[in-house]
């Protein structure tokens, strides 16, 4: 396997792993004050912001990939995590007797496809705007 190919899967692994504990750490805080259940939720998402943009920037500067293969990239890290997550609330509800266990399992599908196709989207316009203006200043 050449080093550009373990860069970016080793950045996808990563993020990925960084989203799973974002989404579970910021969750176990907002479950700890409930008072500020709304500002913890608003935090990880901030949180996660920074790592998606870094993650662009990463890919279209430090690697210098396409701006598809980096949107390509950064979505499939958001979906990684959002799958750890699926694994994590599927784990978690087998302490609880009724939970929506069907469901869960569902969630190992939607919630990847959910949250990946529009970070796709949102990742494709960055990296895009990036490689213009990037283009237009040389």
């Amino acid at each position: 396997m050449n080093n550009q190919k373990r860069q970016w899967l080793r950045a996808v692994a990563l993020t990925g792993a960084i989203y799973c504990a974002i989404g579970i750490g910021f969750s176990a805080f907002a479950a700890w004050s409930s008072s500020r259940r709304v500002a913890w939720n608003v935090a990880s998402f901030v949180v996660s912001l920074v790592v998606f943009a870094l993650h662009i920037g990463y890919e279209h500067f430090g690697i210098g990939n396409r701006p598809v293969v980096v949107a390509w990239h950064t979505s499939l890290a958001v979906a990684l995590g959002s799958f750890l997550l699926a694994v994590s609330a599927n784990i978690n509800s087998l302490r609880v007797a009724n939970a929506p266990h069907g469901l869960l399992a569902m969630a190992l599908v939607v919630w990847p496809l959910m949250v990946g196709f529009p970070a796709f989207v949102v990742a494709l316009l960055a990296a895009g705007g990036l490689h213009f203006f990037r283009r237009a200043t040389v």
